[in-house]
């Protein structure tokens, strides 16, 4: 998993929007919205990620230097759920590219084109519908043209077939 968080300008003041993307599938699978930057907003994101995938094992999660993803109770949270954290060096604004991109996608279709943005809710309901649509419709090229839902449908489907060619099931 890689994570980032962004923020949008409000009438109310700014929002941010903390998001945890599974790196296979391109899958957002953990987000949440706040009008506080604090580590709780990157903690609900993970708990929510947790909660979508709860098989962790072998699981790397891979964030900036940010003072919410290097807060005691987000890694606590994940040595307790067994997963491995990295962090990126100083000034390396590549190896958390992925997150960036998603980042960049959610602003370029929804953020800069449907604001000015009234307040936390309004932010929150465009993120739910744009994530809906990003995971089970957006259209992604590194994965093959089809929508992250898809991409892990058809890998636990070939899975499962050669599984059974291989008499395991």
């Amino acid at each position: 998993w890689v994570a980032n968080l962004t923020y949008v300008a409000s009438w109310t003041g700014f929002v941010y929007v903390a998001f945890v993307i599974d790196v296979f599938s391109r899958m957002i699978v953990g987000w949440r919205v706040s009008n506080r930057l604090r580590s709780d907003l990157a903690l609900d994101a993970l708990e929510q990620a947790l909660h979508a995938r709860p098989d962790s094992d072998g699981l790397v999660h891979h964030s900036d230097r940010g003072g919410q993803y290097l807060s005691i109770r987000y890694t606590e949270r994940l040595a307790q759920s067994g997963i491995e954290s990295s962090v990126g060096s100083v000034g390396d604004s590549y190896d958390n590219a992925l997150a960036e991109t998603i980042i960049g996608l959610f602003k370029t279709e929804v953020i800069h084109p449907r604001g000015p943005w009234r307040n936390l809710e309004h932010v929150e309901f465009e993120t739910l519908k744009w994530v809906d649509w990003f995971n089970n419709r957006r259209l992604l090229q590194p994965i093959g043209d089809i929508p992250p839902v898809e991409f892990e449908q058809v890998h636990y489907e070939q899975q499962e077939v050669q599984a059974m060619v291989a008499g395991l099931n």
